[in-house]
């Protein structure tokens, strides 16, 4: 989604530096971890994205355009560049963090890039992200009740799941999800040979399904319960506080305890 789409590049670019952290440690001028960014930033990211606007324009921009004329040309232009400069600056933000021994720093601005996406996906600028969501066209979107209750949350996200949109996604997810999994994989497990480290891929696979999947999309999900129910004004302070002693403290926060498994040089 174009709102969406310059938060999760950049949690890409960082995701991927964070993987790559023993590399760049080990030779801060190698650029092959930034190379196969870019490449998948370019190739495979940007691509899937101009796709969706074509395709669904309407959903793609959460129900705000109706159709491709509603875009303006330097708006679909900015987005497909975005959507590969984002992640070169995710992936330098945390390569500067890594370089400079905050390993766990890099890896949260990774967690900062996907919440920025969930939170825009759950709740938005009004409160509605996931109706917009869950919603095939603006026609769909036009039809949700003023108070949707849970049920009516479930039984619209039901109807979604066999849309042509969200199959469109199962079909995308099928490709980049691997694609950006096999080389974060591979530079890990590689620094782990080189510093003794025995974990298994799957345990690694998970713990970043967890982080993205579970910290994450869990945080944004409080995030939009808190600020549904204090406001803006009351609700932003009270998320900043819970995710700094819940998620993002080192020891027992919850990201934390998902880095520390993951053995990356700061535990080496």
């Amino acid at each position: 989604m174009v709102q969406v789409d310059v938060f999760w590049a950049y949690g890409i670019g960082a995701g991927m530096a964070t993987a790559a952290s023993y590399r760049i440690k080990q030779d801060p001028a190698d650029k092959g971890p930034l190379l196969t960014t870019v490449v998948y930033c370019g190739l495979l990211f940007a691509p899937s994205g101009i796709w969706l606007l074509w395709g669904f324009p309407d959903w793609e921009t959460m129900q705000v355009a109706s159709s491709h004329s509603s875009l303006p040309p330097w708006l679909v232009a900015l987005f497909a560049a975005t959507n590969i400069s984002q992640g070169m600056l995710g992936y330098w933000v945390a390569r500067r963090l890594i370089l400079s021994g905050r390993t766990y720093a890099a890896f949260l601005q990774a967690g900062l890039g996907y919440f920025g996406m969930f939170f825009i996906l759950v709740h938005g600028w009004d409160g509605r992200g996931y109706q917009r969501f869950f919603s095939a066209s603006r026609d769909v979107f036009a039809t949700w009740p003023a108070n949707p209750t849970v049920a009516d949350g479930f039984s619209r996200a039901g109807d979604w799941l066999t849309s042509p949109v969200a199959l469109t996604l199962y079909g995308m997810g099928a490709v980049l999800i691997p694609a950006m999994i096999a080389p974060m994989l591979t530079w890990i497990r590689a620094g782990h040979r080189e510093a003794g480290v025995q974990r298994s891929a799957v345990l690694l696979v998970g713990l970043v399904f967890v982080a993205i999947l579970g910290v994450t999309l869990g945080a944004a999900i409080v995030a939009s319960v808190l600020i549904h129910q204090l406001g803006w004004w009351l609700g932003v302070p009270a998320v900043a506080l819970l995710m700094w002693l819940l998620i993002v403290r080192r020891r027992n926060g919850l990201a934390y305890l998902v880095f520390r498994p993951l053995m990356l040089p700061a535990h080496v």
